[in-house]
């Protein structure tokens, strides 16, 4: 693949024209466009911007952190510039993660369509890449930015900064005695192939050798009985045969006489480690495994707060991109908070505050369009209406017109259910939440008693923004807030909602004498965690017959979030983020969501689901059977630089594990940090973790750069379930083969696969790809009769 971007370097026509460069206007918004200088950079992975046509250029992006690409029709701020802008020369780059947009607009139509032609055809080949093509364009990546004079060589001196580049503190003399075995031309520079051979010498694996001559015979090479040993001694795969074995090693050699030969290479036996079939996620729960027959409310569902922000909840910007990048990656639950708008239009924003607007049926219009690119189960659009009888009618007529037979106008079968339909009967519908009419109540009723309007988020903002009244006032002026925040709910937006009606909470008792399965209360974190302390297993049973929406705090100004591992702790099945923010809290969330094909529904545990369960998030009893798990952390491989405008500064890396379940799981271990080396460094050490309901559990693993002076900075992470490592058989171990960590000695083994590799994401939960850590993983389960 490496090769065949080369050759289309050398022949497509649109990227020949993008390496000679090209102007076009940058658009950062109404009031800042400028002109720019752009040019692909020869080893068509890097996207460079001057000031000027000849002036310094620097890196503006790379390919593989290219998401799409999409034309200038499709760009919210360059449609919002069209009078002054010709949207057809103009079209969005569309990064992974929370990056920004890029908007360009070319000087021509025709420059425009090379441009995006070129891009997509770079994206795409980029994404077919193997792990080892991705390799080679890595290399090929480094090596032209140590090429500092671009001379197609490099000289000691070019590859003295290249390891500072890459994060590597290397004797000087040891580093030129590699440089000399590469230079097999001994023309006192490396070219090519000799850079490859250079970077293998660099990467050699001493962990890896050792345990890969443990089961040679000659120390070359894995015959197809030696490999399948190790599978089966160290990696305990499951019905393990010669004819995976075999598949391996057709999947992994990269020699064609080894595949011949059924045998597997060094090379061939560490591609096969840093693989998906070496990963720590168990490939098994990629795809949808789980059964999504059952009601909504048996499922926790990828949920999302005030998702048309994509700043802070006080002066951020409003915008359907919001939407566009919670639903892409697998969100099912969307907040619109609709209000009064000029014109007869409403518009979406977060009420008292200086958020910028956005018209509410452009909203619809980007649900429509995007809600089912990445998952066909069904999307929920949480609507808190502020609006007017005039423009609630508007509402429902953008809902009805744009999503047409997308949204669920009815109930499935035309009857009342009995209980609430399941994701697989709902795929590609669009459901709406939000208040009912019902003919028991009427219109008095429904405005006295429906849940409020105003979150606590806006209450606590609308405090901030208004004067405090005079005693005498109060009274008066909150019998007028209510009415003013409690409009007369329209009939035809009353219609729409169907399974999914909004109602207050009053208590566990009222919830079970008054309301029905198709009826949903919203908890502010505070009140959520509060009834969790108080009344853990209530809360329990009422989530196992009814769905709960749980939202941050208003005092959370800053778009921050909380853990959300304690709310589905006690089965609440909405807990909604703010997925604009980064963070432990969000890693935890994507880490959590990223099962089940994504697909943004996973299935609760059995005793979160059971009607009569004594489960109680708080006090966890039996019959939850303790289990211990001992990872040991033995190297890291690429890691990147925490400052890379600092050529010469080195990490010092350190790995944090933290598990996150119910209070008494929660825990983290760290190893020692490992001084300036951030390319190979090396821990082999142990840690231990004794977790009492792996169900609900979270793992996280996160790199650090040890600072002694100030907190240590992250470098990278990934966090997956529990139950979605990969497991292997129970396989008794003798007292002898028991790590020296004080851990359960009346215990069974149950080495998942042995020899993992965990490959790093960044902050924004981009793939940090080469990066990852290397370790080796087992759990121990009590015995019957073990108290846990």
């Amino acid at each position: 693949m490496a090769s065949l971007l080369q050759d289309q370097l050398t022949t497509d026509q649109d990227l020949l024209l993008m390496q000679e460069g090209m102007p076009m206007h940058k658009v950062r918004s109404k009031s800042w466009k400028k002109l720019r200088y752009f040019r692909l950079q020869n080893d068509g992975m890097t996207v460079w911007h001057a000031r000027q046509a000849r002036g310094s250029a620097k890196p503006s992006f790379s390919i593989s952190d290219v998401e799409t690409i999409r034309n200038g029709h499709d760009s919210e701020l360059l449609r919002s510039l069209a009078e002054e802008l010709p949207l057809e020369q103009g079209f969005t780059v569309v990064f992974h993660g929370r990056r920004s947009n890029l908007d360009l607009v070319a000087n021509s139509v025709e420059e425009a369509l090379i441009w995006m032609r070129g891009l997509q055809l770079l994206v795409d080949l980029v994404t077919s890449m193997d792990h080892q093509e991705r390799l080679d364009q890595w290399l090929s990546d480094w090596f032209q930015r140590g090429d500092k004079n671009q001379d197609g060589k490099m000289s000691f001196q070019e590859v003295q900064r290249l390891l500072h580049l890459m994060n590597v503190e290397m004797d000087q003399e040891y580093a030129f005695s590699l440089f000399q075995a590469a230079d097999t031309s001994q023309s006192g520079t490396l070219e090519g192939e000799e850079f490859v051979q250079f970077y293998k010498a660099l990467t050699k694996r001493a962990e890896v050798q050792e345990l890969f001559e443990s089961f040679s015979a000659d120390g070359q090479k894995l015959t197809l009985l030696e490999f399948l040993d190790f599978l089966r001694e160290k990696q305990k795969e499951r019905d393990c045969t010669s004819e995976l074995a075999l598949e391996l090693i057709d999947r992994y050699e990269p020699s064609d006489s080894g595949k011949l030969r059924h045998v597997l290479s060094m090379d061939g036996f560490l591609s096969y480690l840093c693989s998906k079939d070496g990963d720590i996620f168990n490939p098994a729960c990629l795809p949808i495994y789980q059964d999504m027959t059952q009601p909504l409310n048996h499922y926790f569902i990828c949920s999302s707060h005030n998702t048309y922000l994509v700043g802070d909840q006080l002066c951020g910007q409003s915008s359907v991109e919001g939407y566009i990048r919670a639903l892409k990656r697998g969100c099912r639950c969307v907040e619109v908070d609709v209000w009064d708008g000029p014109s007869g239009e409403p518009v979406v924003y977060h009420g008292h505050t200086l958020t910028s607007r956005i018209l509410f049926k452009d909203v619809v219009a980007t649900v429509a369009q995007y809600a089912f690119q990445t998952s066909d189960y069904p999307v929920i659009l949480s609507l808190e209406t502020h609006c007017s009888w005039e423009q609630q009618q508007t509402m429902a007529r953008h809902l009805t017109e744009i999503l047409g037979e997308q949204l669920l106008s009815t109930t499935l079968d035309g009857v009342l259910p009995t209980q609430l339909p399941s994701p697989e009967e709902l795929r590609r519908k669009i459901l709406v939440k939000g208040k009912k009419l019902t003919l028991e109540e009427d219109l008095e009723y429904e405005e006295e008693e429906a849940e409020p309007e105003l979150e606590e988020s806006e209450l606590a903002l609308e405090s901030q923004f208004e004067t405090e009244p005079e005693p005498q006032e109060q009274n008066l002026q909150n019998k007028d807030k209510k009415k003013k925040s409690k409009p007369i709910l329209c009939p035809a937006l009353s219609s729409l909602v169907i399974y999914l009606k909004s109602v207050s909470f009053r208590s566990f008792t009222h919830s079970k004498e008054h309301y029905h399965f198709y009826e949903i209360s919203s908890f502010s974190e505070t009140k959520a965690k509060r009834l969790i302390k108080e009344a853990g297993n209530e809360f329990v049973q009422h989530n196992t017959w009814q769905l709960s929406r749980v939202y941050p705090s208003g005092l959370r100004t800053d778009s921050s979030n909380y853990n959300p591992q304690e709310l589905w702790n006690a089965g609440c099945q909405m807990v909604a983020m703010n997925m604009q923010t980064a963070g432990l809290e969000m890693d935890i969330c994507d880490g959590h969501f990223r099962q089940n094909g994504g697909c943004g529904y996973v299935l609760k545990p059995d005793f979160l689901r059971d009607i009569q369960s004594s489960f109680h998030p708080e006090k966890p009893i039996s019959p939850f059977k303790a289990q211990t798990l001992l990872i040991q952390v033995i190297s890291g491989q690429q890691l990147p630089k925490v400052d890379k405008t600092k050529e010469g500064s080195i990490v010092d890396p350190l790995v944090k594990v933290q598990i996150f379940g119910v209070r008494l799981d929660t825990a983290r271990q760290e190893t020692n940090y490992v001084e300036n080396n951030g390319f190979n460094p090396y821990w082999g050490q142990t840690l231990c973790f004794r977790v009492l309901v792996p169900e609900l559990a979270m793992l996280r693993f996160v790199v650090m750069d040890y600072d002694w002076k100030s907190r240590n900075d992250f470098i990278g992470q990934y966090t997956l379930p529990w139950t979605c490592m990969q497991q292997g058989e129970p396989a008794p171990l003798t007292p002898g083969q028991y790590p020296s960590s004080g851990c359960l000695p009346n215990a069974v083994l149950l080495p998942l696969p042995g020899y993992r590799h965990i490959h790093l994401l960044s902050k924004d939960g981009i793939s940090l790809r080469p990066a990852s850590i290397f370790v080796y993983i087992c759990i121990q389960e009590g015995l019957e009769g073990d108290e846990s």
